[in-house]
């Protein structure tokens, strides 16, 4: 049931986000920055932890789930750096992720011809 919940939920968020990308003149940067960004204040206000919780992965993977990776980050950082924690901590804990998304954007850039939105 955990994986029907995952999915259920991660196909949600994705097919909202898709229909924001083909309904407006958003481009793609914009509208990541956007999930990012939200997921931080989502995380911020508390909001996102349960939600997490109740969804697991399905959460966990799209950008709102590692905009609350890089606040969780921050706030654990501010903790045991204290000011340098503020540009430490989002970068110590979501580390992972922003070094896979580098890899294999370069990977899929290298095998695909990339084409500007019109």
């Amino acid at each position: 049931m955990d994986y029907v919940k995952a999915f259920l939920v991660g196909g949600t968020i994705c097919g909202l986000v898709q229909i924001l990308l083909d309904r407006t003149k958003l481009m793609p940067g914009r509208v990541m920055v956007l999930l990012v960004v939200s997921g931080c204040i989502l995380g911020a206000a508390g909001i996102y932890q349960p939600f997490l919780d109740w969804a697991g992965a399905g959460a966990a993977v799209p950008l709102l789930g590692f905009g609350n990776t890089l606040w969780k980050g921050v706030k654990e950082g501010i903790g045991t750096d204290g000011f340098l924690g503020i540009f430490k901590g989002g970068l110590t804990a979501s580390s992972a992720g922003i070094a896979a998304a580098l890899v294999f954007g370069y990977i899929g850039a290298l095998v695909f011809k990339p084409k500007m939105k019109k």
